[in-house]
């Protein structure tokens, strides 16, 4: 049973549930951010006494821009202070004093990971924002054997998990396409790529976790052990917790990669040949998809990295003013099995698929290359400076049912080409998730995620600018804000209460009765704008 506080705390407990139930009622604006009129606890009084405070760490008060800023590049928020944890207790201590403060401060904490939130959802405005990357504890340890698993540090990143597992033969379930991002970080969304079909996400592939709640407790938690709190945190949007570790399931990696891409020009065909991979039970490892809308050289510009099968036919094909649908798969294997079985495999696997067949295109990698490929992209944008631009993401999973109007509207009407990133658009399977956790799907059981990834050049009016792509996700979510669609966001952003419990539904309740019970002053997560730390209550 997870641990209350002991009975002396009993009038302070009573007081924070009754402040929630008011603070429920507010969602964070400005006026409500930059207000701070108590006449005893003023901020400068707050960082005086945290200046005090003994940590492993590191809590620094200056030179704390960098915490304002995110992958999105479009909100920034500054804090009042940044701490570099180097202890569990760092971060149990900091919390524990902001939920002592109680309801007369507006100090707010935020757990910071490798810093790629789109809408500043890791950002605190005058809180204090933890680097959960300086936390280095405990140390990787890895538990081999009939149920393998890695413990790691929340702040440890999946590129160093991968690296330091396959030496071992054995690599994480789940993935997400990019992984220089924290475990932290994306068990608190889901982490879902190409695996996610036969494996569910991250978050489904996680034996336990340790956790620092609202309250500054700190916790076990597994399916077993404080059960309600393990399936709050993950995919969460820490509201419930800051996870500290975690505990990831493993299984034997291979060392190479089949790696194919092929194109169509009918999506009824393209999602028919994908929603059948996915329900196969001996099918590919990997499925994914993108759209690409009135591209010029698309098949010149894969050669870079695949080959043709047929490269006079491959010449052939002109990609200008079309709209097309590129499905892109992987079969994982090892050197010692015979090339030929596996390429009859795939042979096999490709002939029941409806391509066309002058676009198929393959290429043989490492396991580890495969897995990091968007890190070679980010390399190439840094040395053009086009990484730290804003990145205007819309992430959706849209349900089977509707995924055929989706795409002709969408894609059809709205978006008229795919310059100005990938759009990446593939099914899952949801009887792989489990369903306790915090994440908020479709109701089907199959539903596809579609991530509109842009890119927004500084300065620019035009198509490549950050109005034109805003003003573009603007008409997409016009669109999904029919209740008959089912559409869901994926890594929400929502500004007024009604969207957040649209968007909850019949588990807005739950998701209120979780945040009453382990962050009852709203400390946590101030940056996601769900629900407001309130100092009104308190002055009555």
């Amino acid at each position: 049973m997870f641990s209350t506080l002991s009975h002396i705390f009993f009038k302070k407990q009573t007081f924070s549930f009754l402040g929630l139930i008011f603070c429920l009622s507010f969602m964070i604006n400005k006026e409500h951010l930059c207000s701070s009129n108590h006449p005893f606890l003023t901020p400068l009084t707050v960082n005086s006494s945290m200046a005090n405070m003994k940590f492993d760490g590191r809590l620094s008060f200056t030179n704390v821009e960098h915490a304002a800023n995110d992958f999105g590049n479009r909100h920034h928020l500054m804090p009042s202070a940044v701490l570099n944890p180097k202890s569990i207790s760092d971060i149990s201590s900091i919390v524990k004093y902001v939920f002592d403060l109680g309801l007369d401060s507006e100090l707010t904490v935020a757990a910071r990971g490798h810093g790629h939130s789109l809408e500043g959802q890791a950002q605190a405005y005058k809180g204090v924002v933890i680097k959960m990357e300086s936390l280095r504890v405990p140390e990787m340890s890895f538990q081999t054997g009939k149920r393998p698993y890695v413990d790691v540090s929340a702040g440890e990143l999946w590129i160093n998990i991968l690296h330091e597992s396959v030496k071992k033969g054995l690599a994480p379930k789940s993935w997400t396409d990019y992984l220089h991002l924290t475990v932290g970080g994306t068990l608190s969304n889901a982490g879902i790529s190409g695996q996610a079909f036969r494996h569910g996400p991250q978050i489904n592939n996680v034996y336990q976790l340790q956790v620092v709640t609202g309250r500054g407790e700190v916790a076990t938690c597994s399916e077993e052990q404080n059960s309600d709190l393990f399936h709050a945190v993950l995919g969460g949007l820490g509201q419930f917790g800051i996870i500290t570790q975690a505990r990831i399931a493993l299984e034997p990696a291979p060392k190479m990669v089949k790696w194919i891409r092929a194109l169509y020009a009918d999506f009824s065909t393209f999602a028919e040949d994908q929603e059948r991979i996915i329900s196969s039970p001996n099918s590919f490892d990997y499925v994914e998809g993108f759209v690409i809308i009135n591209r010029t050289g698309l098949l010149n510009n894969w050669r870079s990295s695949f080959n043709p099968k047929d490269p006079v036919q491959a010449n052939e094909f002109t990609s200008e003013g079309k709209i097309l649908f590129c499905l892109e798969v992987a079969k994982y294997y090892n050197p010692e099995e015979s090339d030929n079985h596996i390429n009859q495999e795939i042979d096999t696997l490709l002939s029941e698929l409806n391509y066309i067949k002058s676009t198929l295109f393959l290429s043989e990698v490492s396991y580890i290359d495969f897995l990091d490929r968007v890190h070679v992209s980010e390399i190439k944008l840094r040395e053009k400076g086009l990484w730290d631009v804003p990145h205007p993401w819309l992430n959706l999973l849209v349900p089977k049912r509707s995924i055929h109007d989706f795409a002709r509207e969408v894609f059809g009407n709205i978006l008229k080409d795919t310059s100005n990133g990938p759009v990446l658009i593939y099914p899952v399977n949801k009887s792989k998730w489990k369903h306790r956790t915090s994440l908020i799907t479709p109701d089907e059981d199959v539903f596809y995620l579609v991530a509109f990834l842009s890119s927004a050049m500084p300065s620019s009016t035009g198509k490549d600018g950050l109005e034109h792509i805003l003003t573009q996700n603007k008409k997409i979510l016009s669109y999904c804000g029919g209740p008959h669609l089912g559409i869901k966001q994926y890594l929400p952003h929502y500004t007024t209460r009604e969207e957040w419990r649209a968007h909850f539904g019949d588990e807005w309740e739950v998701f209120c009765r979780r945040k009453s019970s382990y962050d009852p002053l709203a400390i946590l997560a101030p940056g996601q704008r769900i629900f407001q730390k309130e100092k009104a209550f308190a002055l009555q």
